[in-house]
Parts: structure tokens; sequence; C-alpha cells
């Protein structure tokens, strides 16, 4: 694999924004359709992903072979890192440290939350429909909200630092001037990330979640 370091860290670096980081961002928006939507434009959202031609090649070689690189991959890198935050002191390495981190925590939240949610659908245990309620049964337990709020701030930190070290080994941001301007940049995003994906959480606790709408067998999915 050292020979050949410099290729698979670009291709886990371009794995993480294309297709993996823009998968984020639309389960970031899917889910946020909880809380602005209501149960029903959720159940909409998700139905409407379902009906997608070739789905599932479209998960299969889209979002689970490059999470699959990218996580695996990821965890040889943090592995092999040398984090030495408390010699230096400097921000960057403190940010390097946590994007290790949390990039450990990325993985285990999503193995889990697939295996919950998206394993259990193929299994047949859980319809589309039903994914809401899914969601209220898990997080309306203490234990799960908390653990799902340390993990969405997680992963929209390892997503936007991510980006940040992106355009720098890339090369789109070279000067001093521009990477902090960049910096400043995508810590925003992962506040902001943080809010949508936890008012996500909030809204799935909400009582409209402890069941199917009534009215869910005659949603059709959005237009195209």
């Amino acid at each position: 694999m050292k020979g050949n370091s410099y290729f698979y860290r670009k291709l886990h670096s371009l794995l993480g924004v294309i297709p993996v980081g823009a998968f984020l961002v639309e389960h970031l928006l899917t889910n946020y359709s909880a809380y602005h939507e209501g149960h029903e434009g959720f159940i909409r959202q998700v139905e409407w992903l379902n009906s997608l031609p070739l789905i599932f090649f479209l998960e299969l070689f889209g979002i689970w072979l490059p999470i699959a690189y990218h996580g695996i991959y990821g965890l040889y890198v943090a592995y092999t890192a040398r984090n030495n935050p408390k010699s230096y002191g400097f921000l960057r390495n403190w940010m390097f440290t946590l994007q290790r981190i949390t990039g450990v925590i990325t993985l285990l939240f999503i193995a889990w939350h697939v295996f919950d949610t998206r394993v259990q659908v193929a299994l047949g245990n859980v319809a589309h429909d039903e994914l809401g309620v899914r969601m209220h049964n898990i997080i309306t337990q203490p234990w799960a909200f908390v653990i799902y709020v340390i993990a969405v701030i997680s992963v929209s930190f390892h997503f936007a630092n991510g980006m940040w070290s992106f355009l720098v080994s890339w090369g789109i941001t070279i000067g001093p001037r521009s990477q902090r301007i960049s910096f400043i940049i995508w810590m925003c995003v992962f506040v902001a990330m943080s809010i949508l994906f936890i008012l996500s959480l909030i809204a799935f606790t909400g009582v409209s979640f402890e069941e199917v709408p009534h009215t869910a067998a005659l949603l059709l999915p959005l237009p195209g």
C-alpha cells in the first residue's frame, strides 16, 4: 500500500466529497424535511428517493462502496497517522486529530444507523413509509438521542473539516489568506449542518411520528 499511498489518499479524499459528501447533504435535507414538512413531507421525500430508477445500483456504487472505501482506508490513516497536538498545540494539529476521532465515530454510527433503518427495510421488517416511526422509536430513548446528537455533530465536523482539507490538498486554496477564509466558511457550514441535523432529531421525537399518517398511502412521490 505504501508504494501507491498517494493514489489511495487522493481517492480517499475525492470519494469523501463525491459522492459521499453529496449523499450526506442529500441525507441532511431529507431528514430536515421531518422538521419543516412534518411526517407526511418526510415520507414523501423517502418515497421519491426510492422511486429513482436503478436505485439499487445507485446506492451500491454511489453510496455504499464509496463509504466503505472511505471509511476503511480512513481507519488505516487514523491508525498510522502521527498525531501530536500536545507538543505542537497548533489549531490545525488539533483539527487533524479531531478529524480522525470524528471519522471513527462517523463510521461506527453509520454502521449502527444503516442496520437499524436500511437493513431492516431490506429484510422486510420496516416499510419505507414506516421509517419515520422507526426513527421516533429510536430517538425517543434518551441514551439513543444523546448518541445521535454526538454522532451528527461528529459527522458534520468530519465533513466540513474534510472539505477544508480537500481544498488545500487539491491545490484550490493555496495561500494562508484563502485557507483562513475557507476555514471560517467551513466551520460555519459545520455549525449550520449540526443545527439542521439536531432539529431533525427533535422533529422525530414529536407525537406526529408515533404512527404512520393515515394519508401516507395517498402521498405521491415528488416530481423529478
